[in-house]
């Protein structure tokens, strides 16, 4: 089994920062890449920011310049710094990797962790 663990979420006023983590656990023999998507009340999960695992990321536009995605293979970890953070900010935060575990390629989600930005 695969497990992602999300943390870092909660409540910050507008203008704010917050930062996220995850980490990956389980069978995994090797990450594609790990990101970060969103889910706001009546909408669509969208992708936030994406990490692959050569190092090079993918943003958003709404979150351009505000958030920064890193990430550590060997630890098989993210983290999503936010900032500037605005009321639209507002969502339930995923984590999800693209990985190969010893059952083949999959898909991994966590949680997810809220993030509320009050205006």
């Amino acid at each position: 089994q695969v497990h992602l663990v999300e943390s870092g979420g909660g409540f910050v006023q507008a203008a704010g920062s917050l930062r996220l983590s995850c980490a990956a656990s389980g069978s995994i023999n090797s990450i594609n890449s790990m990101d970060w998507y969103r889910q706001a009340p009546g909408k669509q999960r969208e992708l936030v920011a994406s990490f692959a695992s050569g190092g090079s990321t993918n943003y958003a536009d709404s979150v351009k310049g505000r958030f920064t995605i890193s990430g550590d293979n060997a630890k098989k970890t993210v983290n999503l710094q936010m900032s500037s953070l605005k009321p639209e900010d507002t969502a339930v935060y995923y984590c999800h990797a693209f990985l190969i575990s010893a059952l083949g390629l999959r898909h991994a989600w966590g949680q997810g962790t809220q993030v509320t930005v009050s205006s």
